[in-house]
């Protein structure tokens, strides 16, 4: 496996541990249809999170959620909204949020979490 793909994969996984461990079940990861992608799709009672998981190995280009741009934004609610058609979850109320994860050099990655992101 690359590394850039290890990176990616292991930030994801870092990310829903994240979530995890805030009492967050998981409802969906790497959901496809043909517009795109959803990182993870994930759930606490009636609310409902798409959350874009953005990774890289250090900060030298800046923190990795600055990569969700306002284009990468409006394609996300469209893929909320095919996933809401599709699925139907039981949810009432809806939220777009950022993973933000840096990979350190000794220890575990860096996880922050914007919530209600955009």
């Amino acid at each position: 496996m690359a590394a850039r793909d290890r990176i990616w994969r292991e930030g994801e996984r870092a990310a829903w541990e994240a979530y995890r461990a805030r009492g967050y079940r998981l409802v969906a990861r790497n959901w496809r249809c043909p517009l795109g992608e959803l990182d993870l799709v994930i759930a606490r009672g009636h609310l409902l999170v798409f959350c874009e998981v953005k990774a890289r190995a250090g900060a030298q280009l800046g923190g990795p959620f600055e990569a969700v741009t306002v284009s990468k934004q409006r394609k996300l609610r469209q893929l909320a909204e095919v996933f809401v058609s599709a699925v139907r979850p039981r949810a009432s109320t809806f939220r777009f949020d950022v993973a933000s994860v840096t990979w350190r050099r000794d220890g575990p990655p860096a996880v922050h979490l914007f919530e209600d992101a955009f």
